[in-house]
């Protein structure tokens, strides 16, 4: 919990931060401030776009188009990052690790919100009725097969979740960059692939959307990792 200078009890003497916590402090707020700026950016850009959408009378995609799959996978996608977040923002003591666990699980359940609209609005399935990732190109999928399809880019393996449970402290705060970071670039490889697939105004929007801010977001984990 945060104490302010005015809401200290009298007789209690004020401790100053130290130069580090007052660093982490600082870089906690830049980021809370850049990932508050990509939010509303992708969230008002991707309403106006699907106004224009609406308004232009583009076509529903069907089950089997690029923009269902990428709605559908994007959601799962988006699901990881999520777990991921919520595993570290519960055990990190670092204010900036546990500042951008918040903002992924805020971000991205918002933005899995909105994929899980599309769908409804387009009268579609939330399952996929395809393997997932065969909307995507083949040059942009790693080729690692599973059991159901091509690797979604990016996603951790199950021993690797279970790494970053067992893992504490500073071990578990650069494992969890990591993994975000190689995660983060599998969403930017999907947002990337969807935009010339789709003339949907929306699906084109918050593509274009993840892509930037989750560039942004990149760089800063990196950085930030960097400093571990």
């Amino acid at each position: 919990m945060i104490i302010d200078d005015a809401g200290s009890s009298i007789g209690t003497p004020l401790h100053p931060r130290t130069g580090a916590e007052t660093q982490s402090v600082t870089t906690s707020v830049r980021w809370r401030a850049l990932l508050l700026g990509c939010v509303t950016a992708a969230v008002l850009s991707a309403l106006l776009a699907g106004v224009i959408g609406y308004r232009l009378g583009h076509a529903v995609p069907d089950g089997n188009s690029a923009e269902a799959g990428f709605a559908r996978d994007m959601q799962v996608h988006h699901s990881q990052a999520v777990q991921m977040a919520f595993i570290i923002r519960d055990k990190s003591k670092n204010p900036t690790i546990r500042t951008i666990a918040y903002d992924v699980i805020s971000t991205q359940q918002q933005q899995a919100g909105q994929m899980f609209g599309w769908l409804e609005l387009w009268r579609l399935p939330q399952a996929a009725t395809q393997p997932p990732m065969s909307w995507m190109p083949t040059t942009h999928v790693r080729q690692t097969a599973t059991h159901r399809g091509p690797r979604m880019p990016g996603m951790a393996s199950e021993s690797q979740l279970s790494q970053l449970r067992s893992l504490v402290g500073a071990a578990a705060d650069r494992r969890f960059l990591t993994l975000m970071i190689a995660h983060h670039r599998g969403g930017v490889t999907m947002a990337e692939a969807i935009q010339p697939l789709t003339h949907n105004a929306a699906v084109d929007s918050l593509a274009a959307a993840i892509e930037t801010s989750q560039r942004a977001e990149i760089a800063q984990m990196s950085r930030l990792r960097a400093t571990l």
